[in-house]
């Protein structure tokens, strides 16, 4: 089994959570996406930092007849799934779990409880 296989049920959970994250608090595409782009960014930019300097170290090899063959540096293209996967699910049950007002930081307590 090559790691793009192994990889594709985290995507498609991921991408599910965020299907239904869009559908049922009606949280813009426009934002979703900007959200998840910056998470991205950030971490795959760690991502290729130090997965470079765990694999210059001789921390962990991979198996070369399971990857595809793309490199950034040294790290294969396949372990920047996890990042980019954890930048979907993660805002998306952030959405589905918190309420709205929680999520704009309205902290305010019932007036039964002042």
């Amino acid at each position: 089994m090559s790691y793009l296989a192994l990889n594709a049920p985290f995507f498609a959970v991921a991408v599910a959570v965020l299907g239904v994250a869009l559908l049922l608090r009606r949280v813009t595409p426009r934002r979703a996406a900007s959200q998840i782009l910056v998470s991205a960014v950030v971490l795959c930019a760690l991502t290729a930092v130090f997965d470079n300097l765990m694999i210059y170290v001789g921390l962990f090899e991979y198996a070369e007849e399971s990857l595809v063959g793309i490199r950034i540096g040294l790290a294969p293209l396949e372990d920047f799934a996890y990042p980019v996967v954890a930048a979907i699910l993660l805002p998306s049950l952030r959405w589905l779990l918190f309420p709205a007002g929680v999520e704009r930081g309205d902290r305010s307590t019932p007036s039964a409880i002042r």
